[in-house]
């Protein structure tokens, strides 16, 4: 029982991995993306649950939702049009995160997580953003995106910075 949270991370792990394989849209890319989404969705519910929530359970977990997100962009980024203010957004967003990555070296002296709800709301957006592409023009789904996750990079920077990470 006490592997079974992890075990369920390294399903979301091995399932981006395999996605790298599949053409996108695809039947099995949207198997394999839901089945993603569904293990970040439980697997730490089942920690919590079975009171097996670890340090090492986090940091699987951060990896994971790192490998998932960068299988996903070398997926869909060359298929995507994409507009250039939605992609200049996007860079400001990356650039807040790389600054709170520092800030977390820097005042923690540790790589600093923050699963705060903002940024949980932001993932799950995020996560059904590629869900919606053939009914919803991605201008729009991607300003509303990256407002919840503008908002959430910085929420996250300020809990870094004041040693409050949730």
């Amino acid at each position: 029982m006490k592997a079974l949270a992890n075990g369920i991370t390294i399903i979301r792990i091995l399932c981006s991995i395999i996605l790298l394989f599949c053409p996108a849209f695809s039947s099995a890319f949207y198997a394999l993306y839901l089945t993603a989404g569904v293990s970040d969705m439980v697997d730490g519910w089942v920690a919590r649950r079975t009171h097996t929530a670890s340090e090492l359970g986090d940091k699987l977990d951060t990896i994971a939702d790192i490998v998932f997100v960068i299988v996903c962009l070398v997926k869909l980024l060359p298929i995507l049009d994409i507009p250039v203010w939605l992609c200049i957004w996007i860079g400001v967003i990356a650039l807040i995160k790389i600054i709170n990555i520092i800030s977390g070296f820097v005042v923690q002296k540790q790589f600093v997580a923050v699963h705060s709800t903002m940024n949980k709301v932001s993932g799950l957006l995020l996560f059904i953003l590629p869900l919606t592409i053939s009914f919803i023009d991605l201008k729009y789904t991607g300003a509303v995106v990256c407002f919840f996750a503008t908002f959430a990079a910085i929420q996250e920077g300020h809990f870094i910075r004041t040693n409050k990470t949730v």
